[in-house]
């Protein structure tokens, strides 16, 4: 069942994709109008202008991805003790780095600055990497499991205290296979991913009955005093595409019951993150 979970939300996702769904209007479009056939072409190329024109004019991507990233915040004041940091897969380029036969990041990879900060923070805790391979066509020999250790490494983190993880593909198997690698099934844990994809994970999490303390990174919106019309399109789309698949992440996870809730929030742990003093800046 995991496994057509797996292919479906792939498919789906290249259909749903907001630049797959603005390029297939633009396309048949000016198919139809090539043809002659232009009530049909107008009824494709209209919504493919106004979403160009949407782009142009409004921040759509910061509208769409700051609540996701405004969820949840880090702690302002550290636990004393934890049994792991978890970092969630995602900020590795695989690709890229089999191409210059050296270690590549992504946009996510201040998840791997953050996982550094908090290593030096607690020295003596386990730090736990998940994540495999997420696309349905790829093996070239490297994993990002195989990478992630390289860069832990190159950030500072001795290997001995790595625990890496690499057959999940999805945020789900995530957290089901993290179960399998636990050094401690009832303890508490940080958990490290893009500030955009917290919401999802802690749900999951919570499901699963792991407890987690998120300490969210990669942030990508602006607060709403500086959004302006500049035209950045391509700065939109970047945050759009997430944004949109996150949403639809969310929902796809709550229907089939990955998560309880379809916009989790944190649980009261007793500890105090900065969106409890902060002001609201949307």
């Amino acid at each position: 069942m995991d496994q057509v979970f797996f292919i479906l939300s792939k498919l789906v996702w290249s259909v749903l994709s907001p630049l797959m769904v603005w390029s297939l209007l633009l396309v048949a479009g000016t198919l139809f109008l090539l043809v002659g056939y232009r009530k049909a072409a107008l009824r494709f190329l209209f919504p493919a202008t106004l979403f160009s024109l949407s782009m142009m004019l409004f921040p759509l991507g910061d509208w769409l991805i700051y609540p996701l990233e405004s969820r949840f915040s880090q702690p302002q004041q550290l636990p004393d003790h934890i049994d792991g940091i978890i970092i969630l897969g995602g900020g590795e380029d695989v690709k890229g780095t089999i191409s210059w036969q050296q270690p590549q990041v992504g946009q996510a990879s201040d998840r791997y600055f953050g996982a550094a900060d908090l290593a030096r923070r607690y020295p003596e805790t386990p730090v736990i990497f998940i994540g495999g391979h997420n696309l349905l066509r790829f093996d070239a020999g490297t994993t990002p499991a195989e990478l992630s250790r390289q860069l832990l490494m190159m950030v500072g983190i001795d290997e001995q205290r790595l625990i890496i993880e690499s057959q999940s593909r999805n945020t789900y198997e995530n957290f089901q296979r993290l179960k399998t690698v636990l050094p401690k099934r009832n303890g508490q844990y940080l958990l490290v991913t893009s500030a955009y994809h917290m919401p999802r994970s802690v749900g999951i999490a919570q499901k699963q009955d792991i407890s987690v303390l998120p300490y969210p990174v990669d942030y990508r919106s602006k607060t709403a005093e500086l959004r302006r019309m500049d035209f950045a399109v391509f700065e939109q789309l970047e945050k759009l595409e997430p944004a949109w698949r996150e949403w639809v992440g969310l929902t796809a996870y709550f229907i089939t019951g990955k998560t309880s809730r379809w916009f989790p929030e944190q649980i009261s742990s007793g500890i105090e993150t900065s969106a409890d003093a902060q002001v609201d800046l949307r």
